[in-house]
């Protein structure tokens, strides 16, 4: 089993940033990939980033190229999305999950996950 628990989000004005954490706990392995994965109202669930704890790969949403970052720190057992440029499409309920053995052509699918997070809400608003 593996818990895991988000933190940061918060209401922040278009343009500003927040760094949302993932703190995993339970039996992860270096063989890992955690992914963020957001869902506003009335959509599905999509996925926004994920990085590989072994060698650091990582994958990003087309929307969020260029503003967010996905980092780790293996030694914490976190995982940071670090968001700027907030835009209020950017308004959801973010997600982190973990999943082990996922290979890197699979890590944008919510399927590849086993473990979700509570979930953290991101609103973005004037």
């Amino acid at each position: 089993q593996v818990q895991l628990v988000e933190s940061g989000g918060g209401l922040v004005q278009p343009g500003g940033s927040l760094r949302l954490s993932c703190s995993a706990s339970g039996r992860t392995s270096s063989s890992s990939t955690t992914g963020w994965f957001r869902q506003s109202a009335g959509k599905e669930r999509e996925f926004v980033a994920a990085v590989r704890w072994s060698g650091g790969t990582t994958r990003y949403a087309d929307s969020v190229k260029g503003r967010f970052t996905i980092s780790r720190d293996n030694a914490k057992n976190t995982v940071y999305l670090s968001m700027n440029n907030l835009k209020p499409e950017d308004t959801a309920v973010y997600y982190c999950s973990i999943g082990s053995g996922i290979i890197v052509s699979s890590m944008t699918f919510a399927s590849s996950y086993h473990y979700w997070g509570q979930g953290t809400q991101v609103t973005v608003s004037s």
